[in-house]
């Protein structure tokens, strides 16, 4: 009698098989809710097309007319002084700061990925499909990312460059 009791403990089993389960549902639904609330953005400030081409990037403006422009790596030899060598790129993205901006990626030819680990932000470029991500840059800077995809031989030459300015200059920008 004595052995059954120890070794066949039915209720026991199913009591520590059933609140943990309960707990993991408790945990999961909010979770999950709060994943989908994450990548929505219903009124952005600014919206930006990001495509990968090989080996550089374009963006476009799409809150605005005709504002678009490709940015490549700026080469070795053509580097000023307190330029970062495989960095810098000849056209940042300029971004206003405290503002809420969507972005669209999406890539032109292979798959590469756009990121920017500073900011936290990692996202695949795929042909013929429009990834969105938000961007919410909380203090002006510059901030260096680059293609984290094996996209080719100039992989390693696709860099990315935000620069967060604050909203009058990013205003200056958008009327050159």
């Amino acid at each position: 009698f004595l052995h059954r009791y120890l070794l066949d403990g039915q209720a026991i089993e199913t009591v520590w098989t059933v609140i943990p389960a309960i707990i993991l549902v408790a945990i999961a639904l909010p979770s999950i809710r709060l994943l989908y609330l994450i990548d929505e953005i219903h009124n952005p400030a600014l919206t930006i097309k990001v495509t990968g081409h090989q080996w550089y990037w374009s963006y476009e403006y799409s809150d605005f007319d005709d504002i678009q422009f490709d940015s490549y790596m700026i080469p070795s030899n053509e580097l000023s002084t307190g330029m970062y060598r495989l960095l810098d790129v000849d056209n940042r993205m300029p971004v206003p700061y405290n503002q809420a901006i969507r972005l669209m990626i999406t890539s032109d030819d292979v798959l590469h990925s756009w990121a920017v680990p500073s900011l936290g932000i990692k996202m695949d470029a795929v042909p013929g499909r429009l990834n969105q991500s938000s961007l919410l840059v909380n203090m002006p800077g510059v901030f260096y990312g680059q293609c984290s995809e094996i996209c080719g031989s100039g992989h390693s030459f696709m860099p990315i460059v935000i620069e967060a300015v604050g909203e009058s200059d990013f205003l200056k920008w958008l009327e050159l």
